[in-house]
């Protein structure tokens, strides 16, 4: 009899994502918020009580553990993830979050420049 334990129905089981071992460079806010306008806002909000878009808002990110927003359906990946966002963290998974977080839903390029990381973390830590 099939007990139900064929390789279609084994869980994946995930490690949790790390903290990086970075230092994040501080950043401007003003710079941060411009930056968030352009290139995040079209899929989140930001300001207190905002509600979730194509992505979860991010009022109080920073602090908050992946995937816990009530009523934003994640992925499992970011559900299982383990990770608290921080600093660290988010300045490293901005870089490539699919790379980062394999299995995300997040659509979105990457941000290179280590100024720009910089800058939204700035911001995003300002938004709580």
């Amino acid at each position: 009899p099939n007990l139900g334990f064929g390789r279609s129905t084994r869980a994946k089981v995930t490690m949790p994502i790390p903290e990086p071992q970075v230092e994040v460079p501080s950043g401007d806010v003003k710079k941060g918020a411009k930056l968030f306008k352009a290139k995040c806002a079209q899929c989140h909000t930001v300001e207190k009580g905002g509600n979730a878009k194509q992505g979860p808002p991010l009022w109080g990110v920073i602090g908050r553990t992946a995937g816990t927003y009530d009523g934003f359906g994640y992925s499992e990946a970011n559900k299982n993830s383990g990770i608290l966002w921080s600093d660290k963290h988010m300045f490293e998974y901005l870089i490539n979050p699919k790379k980062y977080m394999p299995g995300t839903k997040m659509v979105f390029a990457g941000i290179k420049k280590e100024s720009e990381r910089a800058d939204l973390c700035s911001f995003l830590n300002k938004c709580k």
